[in-house]
């Protein structure tokens, strides 16, 4: 039995030899086409010394003979699976061959097998031969299939010699307009073939948006087109194709081995048609769903790929653009919305810009723009809005995080379903009372994010504006209404129809409205706010009353300029980056190269300040400890520093070291700040977002890696982290579930302990950590591994106070599960008890 690639290719090697010598042709597809392929597993594709000793006979053959082996490598291609790795190994292998070996004298069957292997793929570097192959079907009269061109178009845009190699027989292709392949692009091919060359060159003109910005010229062509269309007529084809970006390809290519997979992102000739169609509809007149269908866009372009990052920022800055360009209440509520979302630098600088330009022309401030962006959609009464269809009534109900639209017959009974009369009789008005729903709910998480980040804006409010924009706006109230506020100085909420204090006394009216924050409030006023709160059954947006506050410690006053508090801790990269990005926080992934890179940073311009958080990559393994291409999967966190906001910037090596000042043109170097000097409640709200960094993107509480994660090097770590002192946030947790417990059906087995929530099972007796959610079990601590569902729902709890605490969620299923041991019949769970 062969073992070893020496002996196998010596196998292959006396094969070509017995054909060459017999003139065996027959045994070309039957034995040394499967040979090679299997040699080509055995070595991954790694063609050296034994490999290339491989090569050298295959290409030492006679013409005809190589021909053979090119010809029935091309039909195997063609039989396997799309996908299939050995798919893969066929194009490296007729990579060897000369291009005239490849293309000329073969049989017009293989040179078909040929293109259409070729245009499977997402680039081709040899262009000599893509050139070739193009010559000689167009000089037989044929036409080049559309995968094929595709090709050709993705290898002039992505080749560094694409342009000069390709251009010339790119530009002659023009059909089809837009590269088949993708679900868009396909239906637009489709739609514009039968609707006439009109739509046709429509399409084409979009394809040449190759810069950041509609040129004049590229502009007057566009509207000449549009008009010619009909304005109305365009809008109702370009918005669904662009509800179809990012769907799964129509026609896979063949994965890279290396480098992200290219069936995750946009082909690059499309992009640019995508952002030719975003500007079209920027000519177009307003409509709601233009801007719903340019804001998608931006999502699906920014949409994370591994390997890349995000799908397309250039096609994602097209629609902010076109959106910026729109004057309308949706496309201002749309970049107002996306602006709280996104977080890819260029896009967000975008986004930045266009809201600062729509406030200077309405000479509005940038914080009025975005409360005034919020749309009602339809909500008459704060969170309810009813819509009639003939004898049905459809209602649209904030609940909390959620919006919820439901049904009522005439006589006013529940329906649960769409009546069948509404989707008959009515289904364009169902349509947009659908998409009206999606957008309620993504606008209320953006603005429960925003309200959130507002603690540190130092926004005051005049008393009617303030209810205007928010107490009693329809859709932004049902969040107001959850929140705590200070009515000239006097702490209010929201109950029984309106503003009442502590004592529930009304509020009616006032002059200056704030954010409340428990920062400087005394610890029973905070407590009996919780209790209001609990009394009036009100479940907050997310933590306020509840908030963490982080006091400055006797060690951070003896370090005196930075707080070791989050220090040494191991948190996921690109998890942790996502987050800070969220929270406001700039940040540059850690790649393992020799670079340098500034520290997560957050800048407070309303202060003056700036809050460094000093983190390094980990690992030194290539592959190991990074991704593909070559971010690290894992920091070191260290020290927490606060400066003057016009500092020059620190910066460190990705590798780690000492983080120093980056002195230019003569400056001085900055001391940081004293941690005394930073305000409470600015020192809270940075801690806060550092503590949920590690809260979050901690390694500790992923409860698959007891094991200590590669080589077992975190294993000290991950216990301590895992089973250790509770942080703030757990702290908090802790009191909230000392609440909880009694009105749970599992109190009687369950009581809290320390840093533990202790659960009494049938089988044994478990302990949950209440940082981290893992497990010991009686009666030798044993380790007990339970995966949470990416959506932990939380048990029957009744009344919770704030929503959000995914962990909590996930604590309280634990326990109900273990409570009942005997009933779990998870095979991975019970092999553990």
């Amino acid at each position: 039995m062969i073992t070893s690639p020496s002996e196998y290719a010596q196998l292959v090697r006396d094969l070509l030899a017995l054909i060459a010598a017999d003139d065996a042709q027959e045994l070309v597809a039957d034995e040394l086409v499967p040979k090679l392929l299997a040699f080509a597993e055995m070595v991954d594709d790694h063609w050296d010394w034994e490999g290339r000793r491989v090569v050298d006979a295959l290409l030492d053959a006679d013409a005809p003979l190589r021909g053979a082996v090119v010809h029935h490598l091309s039909a195997r291609y063609h039989e396997l699976e799309p996908g299939a790795a050995t798919r893969r190994r066929i194009v490296r292998l007729l990579g060897w061959f000369r291009d005239e070996e490849l293309v000329d004298g073969q049989p017009r069957d293989t040179r078909s097998a040929l293109i259409r292997l070729a245009a499977e793929q997402d680039v081709q570097h040899n262009t000599e031969q893509l050139v070739r192959l193009a010559e000689l079907e167009l000089a037989d009269g044929h036409e080049l299939p559309g995968d094929f061109v595709a090709l050709i178009r993705r290898s002039r845009l992505v080749l560094w010699n694409g342009a000069s190699r390709l251009g010339p027989l790119a530009d002659r292709l023009t059909t089809p307009a837009v590269n088949p392949g993708e679900a868009w692009s396909d239906r637009a091919l489709t739609e514009s073939a039968e609707l006439g060359e009109d739509w046709q060159r429509l399409l084409a003109h979009a394809a040449t948006a190759n810069a950041t910005r509609p040129s004049a010229k590229w502009e007057r062509t566009g509207r000449a087109l549009v008009d010619a269309l009909g304005p109305l007529e365009v809008r109702e084809r370009l918005v669904p194709w662009l509800r179809l970006v990012g769907k799964p390809r129509t026609r896979p290519l063949l994965p890279s081995a290396y480098g992200p997979d290219s069936n995750d992102t946009f082909d690059p000739y499309n992009a640019n048609a995508l952002r030719g169609l975003a500007w079209l509809l920027s000519f177009l007149p307003a409509h709601a769903e233009t801007a719903r269908a340019l804001g998608s866009l931006v999502e699906t372009a920014l949409r994370k790929v591994a390997g890349l990052g995000p799908v397309n920022p250039k096609v994602a800055n097209a629609g902010v653009f076109a959106l910026a360009r729109i004057e309308s209440e949706a496309s201002l509520a749309e970049l107002a919305r996306l602006a709280t979302r996104v977080t890819y630098k260029g896009t967000l600088k975008l986004l930045n810009s266009a809201l600062d330009a729509r406030a200077e022309a309405m000479h509005l401030s940038r914080e009025e723009i975005e409360e005034l962006a919020v749309p009602a959609y339809g909500l008459t009464p704060v969170g309810r809005a009813e819509h009639r269809f003939g004898e049905i009534t459809a209602l649209v109900e904030v609940q909390g995080p959620r919006v919820v639209l439901s049904w009522r017959s005439s006589s006013g009974k529940a329906v649960k379903s769409v009546p069948a009369a509404v989707k008959r009789d009515h289904a364009d008005e169902l349509k947009e009372l659908k998409a009206a729903v999606k957008d309620i709910d993504k606008m209320l998480s953006a603005q429960s994010e925003r309200l959130d980040r507002q603690f540190l804006a130092r926004r005051t409010w005049a008393y009617d504006a303030w209810r205007e924009r928010y107490l009693d706006h329809p859709l932004v109230g049902t969040l107001a209404r959850r929140l705590l506020w200070t009515v000239d100085g006097t702490s209010v909420g929201f109950a029984d129809g309106g503003l009442r204090t502590l004592t529930d006394d009304p509020v009616n009216s006032g002059a200056e409205v704030e954010l409340w924050h428990p920062v400087g409030r005394e610890p029973a006023e905070v407590v009996a706010w919780r209790d209001w709160l609990e009394r009036h059954a009100v479940t907050q947006p997310f933590k306020q009353a509840h908030r963490e506050v982080y006091l400055l410690t006797d060690a951070e006053r003896t370090t005196g300029t930075y707080s070791n508090r989050f220090a040494a801790h191991i948190l996921r990269q690109h998890q942790f980056h996502s987050l800070a990005a969220v929270r406001g926080w700039r940040n540059k992934l850690r790649l393992c190269v020799d670079d340098s890179a500034p520290p997560a940073t957050r800048e407070l311009p309303q202060w003056g300040l700036r809050a460094e958080y000093w983190i390094e990559g980990d690992g030194e393994h290539y592959g190991e400890d990074t991704t593909e291409s070559g971010s690290y999967l894992r920091l070191r966190t260290d020290q927490v520093r606060f400066y003057p906001i016009d500092a020059p910037e620190n910066s460190a090596h990705c590798y780690g070291g000492e983080y120093s000042m980056w002195l230019r043109n003569g400056e001085d170097p900055v001391e940081p700040l004293r941690l005394t000097e930073i305000p409470a409640l600015v020192l809270s709200e940075v801690l806060r977002d550092v503590d949920l960094f590690v809260g979050v993107a901690s390694v500790g509480n992923d409860p698959t890696w007891q094991d200590g994660g590669p080589g077992g090097r975190f294993q000290e770590y991950w216990t301590s982290y895992g089973f250790g002192e509770l942080n703030q946030s757990a702290e908090t947790r802790r009191v909230l579930l000392d609440r909880l417990i009694p009105r749970l059906a599992i109190a009687d087995r369950c009581t809290l302990e320390g840093r533990f929530l202790h659960v009494k099972g049938e089988r044994h007796t478990y302990k949950i950590h209440l940082g981290s959610g893992n497990i010991l079990m009686s009666p030798n601590d044993q380790y007990l591994c339970i995966v949470p569902k990416a959506s932990a729902a939380t048990p029957g709890t009744g009344y919770l106070p704030f929503e959000g605490d995914r962990m909590l969620a996930v604590i309280l299923s634990k326990a109900t599960m273990l409570a009942a041991d005997t009933k779990i019949t998870d095979p991975t769970i019970l092999s553990q008890l």
